[in-house]
């Protein structure tokens, strides 16, 4: 001991030994936490955001998501970090939305060469799809199939928890109906059906809920100076007022459209994390500014 009666360890010493600690308590609580028992649940990987929510209803607690397309960027353009590969590398599931969106034509392949062993769940897997439009996941009713087709999914990869998976996923779907309804509600007042988007996403919210959509982008570019005129003239004759466009994009030449009318633009999010409240906000915000000029 020091005449102060202080330990003579070095001050490094004492430190390392305090950090040493910390991590085993923290490996400690990881381990013991019956929850997450030495993370032995099912690595679940998705391509967007919206999937994240359809995994973590249905697998609850027994599940781990890893979502590949990460907030403000778009799965048209989008290309994989390396720490997502090895992200990949350990992944049970990879649960695609298997519409043709440009993201999975081009890695999918890669993903599973690089994980042989991966279960692939096809998320379109019994929809009818609309051609090239594959932005399925804008449909609740597109989605109750999804979610079935994820359930089967955990099923064949987790058996032991087969019941808990089926009743998450039914509880899951109650509330996809309840949102069903209420966009039907929502939407089947209006005498103005015509859907002006910048980015063509709502083919199938349209189809489900009798919206006409025209959309100012084409595939995947700007309009052309004919184009531009043309959507202008369609706006006037059909006295629209409001464009709807993605806030993954840029609205400059949305804006430049409604200048044009006389409008204004309204930001709708087609891959918002939170799908139930997402779609809901989305509906209201297309009642609003179909009927505020009717």
């Amino acid at each position: 001991m020091t005449p102060d009666g202080a330990s003579s360890r070095p001050v490094s010493q004492v430190v390392i030994s305090v950090m040493i600690a910390a991590g085993l308590l923290t490996i400690m609580a990881f381990v013991g936490n019956p929850q997450y028992p030495n993370d032995s649940r099912v690595k679940v990987v998705v391509s967007i955001l919206p999937q994240a929510e359809f995994v973590e209803a249905v697998g609850g607690n027994h599940v781990n998501v890893t979502v590949m397309v990460p907030p403000g960027q778009e799965p048209h353009t989008y290309a994989p970090k390396p720490s997502q590969m090895r992200d990949l590398e350990r992944a049970d599931i990879y649960f695609k939305l298997g519409s043709g969106i440009e993201f999975e034509l081009v890695w999918m392949d890669k993903f599973t060469e690089l994980n042989r062993d991966m279960l692939v769940v096809d998320g379109s897997e019994s929809l009818r799809l609309m051609d090239k439009d594959p932005h399925i996941w804008l449909s609740p009713r597109n989605v109750e199939a999804m979610v079935w087709n994820l359930e089967h999914g955990l099923e064949d990869i987790d058996p032991a928890n087969a019941s808990y998976y089926e009743e998450n996923a039914r509880t899951y779907l109650q509330k996809l109906d309840k949102l069903d309804k209420n966009i039907t509600e929502a939407l089947e007042p209006l005498t103005k059906r015509e859907l002006l988007v910048f980015h063509p996403a709502w083919g199938y919210f349209a189809r489900d809920y009798g919206l006409n959509q025209t959309a100012i982008e084409y595939d995947g570019k700007e309009p052309t100076t004919q184009y531009f005129a043309r959507v202008i003239d369609f706006a006037k004759n059909n006295s629209i007022k409001v464009i709807f466009a993605g806030p993954q994009f840029s609205t400059r030449t949305a804006e430049q459209i409604a200048d044009e009318v006389g409008g204004a633009v309204v930001l709708v999010d087609d891959l918002a994390r939170d799908y139930l409240d997402n779609m809901q906000i989305v509906a209201d915000k297309i009642a609003e500014g179909l009927s505020a000029h009717a």
